[in-house]
């Protein structure tokens, strides 16, 4: 275990467990099997303030791989984390302007996501090699669950940077060849190998150059920021599923969060996530509605992202259809708006 290390200490998301659970085709009747060993319940799984200790995420594992009986649960699960799934980390891998810097995002902010996990970087001339360290004891098999998320994990997200999949790369597992059982040529590109000294993985640095198409550091940064002050806000707020269903937006570039995903995400159906909305004086489009409202407002007084910009950034295609919205939201155009704002900061 490195020095500082505290592995008792809840700072892991719950989010992770509950792809696990969605992974394993589970209801919320069914998750406390899944949560046995640990101090969780249903309800503090589904509350994103929650935070899991590195003791009970191991569990939470372990538990997972016997109700599965597959010993691919970890390449399954880890093609499911897209880079939104790592919240603020995945955002600023996704926005960077290559594989490389992404690579050194990950590196920098892993510890922020799960508390048991190192990557260390090594780049040379003509490759980089990515070194996986977990500081915990943990049974063979769910040590290989857990390299075999982190992989595929990866690779899910380096795909969506370079814009196809890293036929280049060598994953190295330090644990030995399953044989027959595994999904490997199906679950991860490049060439796998086994029995190493140190999970790594190696990518040539050219394939690491290739820039992002989906590179937009400025506006990723803006929406990080605001994000971060919505978030901060609305943790002042008492329990409610609107909070949830806001957070879950916050964490979806341009709120593109469908209802049918948010009702999956709480394990619920969208017919009862529609009742319990309604029973709190509000619906989930509402909640849309006022969550892009206050996000376009805040975009506006930043001078720098036009009104086309502030469109795209929230996943309007026709920004005529945008204008119109903020038009409703605030009774005047976001070209006015601006100007009334600029005029009032000048008289002030």
């Amino acid at each position: 275990m490195p020095p500082g290390a505290d592995h008792a200490h809840a700072s892991i998301p719950t989010n992770y467990t509950r792809v696990i659970a969605q992974e394993l085709g589970m209801n919320a009747r069914e998750l406390p099997s899944l949560l046995a060993g640990t101090s969780l319940t249903a309800d503090r799984l589904l509350d994103d303030r929650t935070r899991l200790s590195g003791e009970e995420q191991i569990r939470i594992l372990e538990n997972a791989l016997a109700l599965s009986g597959d010993p691919n649960l970890g390449l399954r699960v880890g093609a499911r984390l897209t880079p939104a799934a790592h919240g603020a980390m995945g955002f600023l891998a996704s926005s960077s302007s290559n594989l490389l810097a992404a690579l050194y995002a990950f590196q920098s902010f892993l510890p922020t996501r799960v508390s048991f996990a190192r990557l260390v970087l090594h780049q040379s001339e003509r490759e980089v090699r990515l070194h996986a360290y977990f500081d915990m004891e943990m049974r063979p098999e769910v040590r290989r669950c857990v390299a075999e998320t982190c992989a595929t994990a990866f690779f899910a997200c380096a795909a969506f940077i370079i814009g196809r999949p890293v036929h280049e790369a060598e994953t190295h597992f330090a644990h030995p060849d399953p044989g027959a059982e595994g999904r490997y040529r199906e679950m991860l590109p490049g060439r796998v190998v086994f029995s190493s000294e140190q999970m790594q993985l190696r990518i040539p640095l050219a394939v690491c150059e290739i820039p992002n198409a989906s590179a937009s550091r400025e506006s990723y940064a803006l929406a990080q920021q605001q994000c971060e002050a919505l978030l901060a806000e609305l943790r002042q707020r008492p329990d409610s599923l609107r909070r949830q269903i806001e957070t879950m937006m916050l964490s979806h570039p341009g709120s593109a969060l469908s209802e049918t995903a948010a009702a999956e995400a709480l394990f619920i159906s969208k017919r009862t996530l529609a009742r319990r909305l309604k029973a709190e004086g509000t619906g989930f489009r509402q909640i849309r509605d006022d969550v892009l409202a206050c996000l376009a407002r805040d975009h506006l007084l930043d001078n720098r992202l036009s009104v086309d910009a502030v469109a795209a950034l929230l996943n309007y295609h026709d920004s005529a259809n945008f204008r119109r919205a903020f038009k409703r939201w605030y009774g005047v155009s976001p070209d006015r708006y601006r100007l009334e704002a600029r005029q009032a900061h000048d008289a002030a």
